[in-house]
């Protein structure tokens, strides 16, 4: 189990990819990846609800400190349970390995701050979730690596930022809120090309969906409280990507401490379980939704990649599985007209919050982008007018009816 600079070695040894499980199906890595049986026999994956471990001698605790000898240490960064998460997520991912963190948030500057420093550069999409554009303009340039913020996925407006101190391109695709996509196949090539790597956040798609490893991307984010948990229990996230990164960020986590607690990597695990068949459902539902509201008064644009209208819809087609559970749509009238439909909604979900089994609606100009400037907000085309609606796994014509319903209550 992984210790320190030790975790290479010590993810060989207990590395579950035998030549049987290699050939397996997403499906079937989703539910059996990375459970190790313990001696006692148990079918299910226990919770370890411990801090530490005891050890033999004092002679063993130094071997296992130092990282001589293999074992956990500290579940600040060696836990069993965790370790279930992070090897059924690198599985799934088709990465060499996994760090789960405290949130998606965590995973994401546990991956800056371990491995950037001062002098670096990275390029980074300005259609980004909300905290994540606050993040990258607020603290890494505290510690001189710079930040070159690019609206849109045109990759000549990229190429033009790439400096020869760049070490990433970061992005995510499908963008939070407006579902624009970016090709991970193209961008990894620019990446490469000038000696960088492409991180991508693939929240609103999942492994499930779309594996930017296989793409060409090098490094993958997540919030696992999103779509992987499915249920909105927990909050954590993750970093999948080569066995040699990996061992970098746990270094980081063994001085930092964003860990993932326990009790939610077990969460997730279970999670991970139904993923597949959550995301197609989300998807099926989410087509059917977007395509009700199309058709409902005073709703002017609806946002989903699943339409043969939407400008990303064949590259969704060539790179996703499927279109995912995210619906956007503008409605008349402004921030006034939106905020009184989300508030006459009596079945949907009033959060920020998406993935869920329940659908959730949300304003993102004043939630999950409200830190945002005006004119980030307007760069990034989240007007005052556009709701995010997160499709989730009720009937979707109840779905669909509880929007008209709350239609006709606001415009009244």
């Amino acid at each position: 189990m992984r210790t320190g600079s030790h975790y290479s070695v010590l993810h060989q040894e207990r590395d579950l990819s035998s030549e049987i499980s290699k050939q397996w199906h997403d499906d079937t890595l989703a539910v059996r990846a990375g459970f190790e049986r313990s001696d006692v026999g148990e079918h299910a994956e226990p919770i370890y609800t411990t801090s530490s471990y005891v050890f033999a001698s004092a002679a063993e605790a130094a071997a296992r400190f130092s990282g001589k000898s293999p074992g956990n240490v500290y579940s600040r960064f060696t836990n069993p349970t965790v370790q279930t998460f992070e090897k059924r997520l690198a599985a799934m991912e088709g990465g060499e390995a996994c760090i789960g963190t405290a949130s998606g948030m965590a995973a994401t500057s546990t991956l800056i701050f371990a491995t950037l420093q001062q002098g670096d550069h990275m390029v980074v999409s300005n259609n980004l979730f909300g905290s994540t554009v606050n993040l990258f303009g607020k603290y890494p340039p505290k510690f001189g690596i710079d930040i070159d913020f690019v609206t849109g996925f045109d990759i000549a407006d990229w190429e033009r930022r790439i400096r020869p101190n760049t070490k990433y391109l970061y992005l995510e695709t499908p963008t939070n809120p407006l579902m624009r996509l970016a090709d991970i196949e193209a961008f990894a090539e620019l990446a490469h090309a000038h000696g960088a790597e492409l991180v991508v956040d693939n929240c609103f798609c999942t492994p499930a969906l779309q594996k930017p490893l296989a793409l060409g991307a090098d490094i993958v984010v997540h919030s696992a409280t999103k779509f992987l948990d499915g249920q909105g229990r927990c909050v954590g996230g993750a970093v999948v990507g080569s066995a040699s990164l990996i061992e970098e960020l746990t270094a980081y986590m063994r001085s930092a401490g964003p860990s993932m607690s326990p009790f939610n990597a077990w969460v997730f695990s279970k999670g991970l379980e139904t993923l597949a068949l959550r995301m197609k459902q989300h998807s099926i539902n989410a087509m059917l939704v977007a395509t009700a509201l199309k058709s409902m008064p005073g709703i002017e644009r609806v946002i989903y990649p699943g339409f043969p209208d939407h400008p990303d819809h064949e590259l969704a087609k060539r790179q996703q599985r499927d279109f995912g559970g995210i619906v956007s749509f503008e409605f008349s009238g402004g921030r006034e007209a939106a905020w009184a439909l989300i508030d006459a909604v009596e079945l949907c979900s009033i959060t920020g919050n998406l993935g869920d089994a329940r659908t959730t609606i949300t304003h993102p100009a004043t939630t999950t982008h409200g830190r945002l400037t005006q004119q980030q907000r307007d760069e990034s085309g989240i007007s005052e007018g556009l709701i995010r609606l997160a499709v989730g796994l009720e009937y979707p014509d109840d779905i669909a009816a509880d929007i008209a319903h709350a239609l006709g209550l606001s415009s009244a």
